[in-house]
C-alpha cells in the first residue's frame, strides 16, 4: 500500500473548488493500492482532520503522526487551483523533500501562471494564434489612450497570473476600462488587457499516459453570460458544457496536434487542460490559456473528457501516480 498526501485547499478564492476536486480524486483512487490522506492547506497550517481532530504536517521532512504512529508519504497528489499548488512553490517544497508528485515541475508551473509569458513562449507553434494584448503593472502609470490606440473593443481585462477567472471583465468602451482594471488589479499586481476573440470556445485536457501524450475529446463551453467568468464557470446552469463537442475529425485531430506541440513546448507533465477559441468565420485556432492544475470535481471538464474517452476515472488517477513514482 502506497501513502498518498492529497493536497487541497491553497490560498486563493478558489479553496472550497479545490476540496471539490480532491473529495472527487479521493473518491476515484483505489483503496486496496493506495492510503490516502487529505492535507488541508491555508496559510495558518497544513493538516489532516479525522473527525474533530487535526492533526499537522511536520514539514521538516512532510510526514504526520496519527496515534504515535509517524506517516511519510510516496507521493503528493496536489490538487490546489492558485497559489502554493499551482504556481511552483509546493512543487519546490515537494523536490527539496524528495517526495514526488503529479504535476508540472516548478519552472513549467510558474510560467504557465503567467499568462503574459505563456503565450510568449507557445508563439510561433504552427496553427496556434494569440490574441493581442498590452500588460500593465500595478507600480506603473496607465495611459487609457495608449490603450484605445493600440487594441480594437471589446477588450477582456483579467489578472496575469492566476486561472480562476476571478476579477475578468468585458468592457466595450473607454469610459469602462478605468473601473474594470482597478477590478482585476484588486486580485494581481499585474494584469492583461486583450482583444475579445469572438468563436466558440472550447477546452481540452491532455496527459503523459504510460509514456504517451494523451489528448482527451475536447469540451465546447457554451455560456449563457456575455463571456466564461467565474460566476459561469461554478454556476449550475450558467453554461452549457458539451463532451464530447462536434468538431469534424480533421479538425479535431489538428487541434490536437497544436495542443500536444504546447504541452511539449512548456515541458508539462502530468494532466493539463488548454483552453481556446475556434474563430467563427475562418475557424482559426486561437490559445486562451492553459491550466496545469485543472479541476477535478466530478462535473469538472477533465472527469468528463476522461469518461467520454472511455477510461476509468480510478486508472486515469492511478497512472498519474505511477507515471511519476
Amino acid at each position: 500500500m502506497k501513502n498518498i498526501a492529497l493536497l487541497a485547499g491553497g490560498f486563493t478564492g478558489e479553496y472550497e473548488v479545490s476540496l471539490n476536486s480532491a473529495r472527487n480524486i479521493a473518491d476515484n483512487l483505489d483503496k486496496t493500492q493506495y492510503n490516502v490522506y487529505t492535507i488541508l492547506i491555508n496559510r495558518d497550517r497544513w493538516f489532516y482532520e479525522r473527525g474533530s481532530q487535526r492533526f499537522d504536517i511536520d514539514k521538516n521532512d512532510f510526514s504526520l503522526t496519527i496515534d504515535a504512529e509517524k506517516i511519510k508519504f510516496d507521493f503528493a497528489f496536489i490538487t490546489i487551483h492558485g497559489t502554493p499548488g499551482e504556481d511552483g512553490k509546493m512543487q519546490g517544497y515537494l523536490d527539496i523533500i524528495g517526495v514526488p508528485y503529479n504535476t508540472c515541475d516548478v519552472t513549467t508551473s510558474a510560467i504557465t501562471m503567467n499568462k503574459a509569458y505563456t503565450k510568449n513562449i507557445v508563439h510561433g507553434i504552427h496553427g496556434l494564434n494569440t490574441a493581442k494584448s498590452i500588460r500593465l503593472f500595478k507600480k506603473d502609470g496607465h495611459d487609457i489612450g495608449t490603450i484605445t490606440a493600440n487594441l480594437k473593443f471589446p477588450l477582456f481585462i483579467k489578472p496575469n497570473n492566476g486561472g480562476s477567472s476571478v476579477g475578468m471583465s468585458k468592457v466595450y468602451t473607454a469610459g469602462e476600462l478605468p473601473g474594470a482594471i482597478e477590478k482585476a488589479f484588486h486580485e494581481d499586481n499585474e494584469i492583461l488587457i486583450e482583444e475579445f476573440i469572438k468563436g466558440r470556445e472550447f477546452s481540452i485536457g491532455i496527459a503523459r499516459l504510460h509514456g504517451k501524450v494523451t489528448v482527451l475529446p475536447a469540451t465546447e463551453i457554451i455560456s449563457k453570460k456575455d463571456f466564461f467568468d467565474y460566476e459561469a464557470k461554478y454556476t449550475a446552469g450558467a453554461s452549457e458544457e458539451i463532451t464530447p463537442s462536434d468538431l469534424p475529425q480533421t479538425k479535431y485531430n489538428q487541434i490536437a496536434e497544436i495542443v500536444t506541440e504546447v504541452y511539449l513546448r512548456l515541458n508539462c507533465r502530468g494532466m493539463a487542460r488548454v483552453d481556446f477559441i475556434l474563430l467563427d468565420d475562418t475557424q482559426e485556432f486561437y490559445f486562451i490559456e492553459i491550466n496545469t492544475t485543472p479541476g477535478q470535481s466530478s462535473a469538472s471538464l477533465i472527469p468528463q473528457q476522461v469518461r467520454a474517452a472511455g477510461m476509468k476515472l480510478s486508472d486515469f488517477y492511478a497512472e498519474l501516480i505511477e507515471s511519476n513514482l
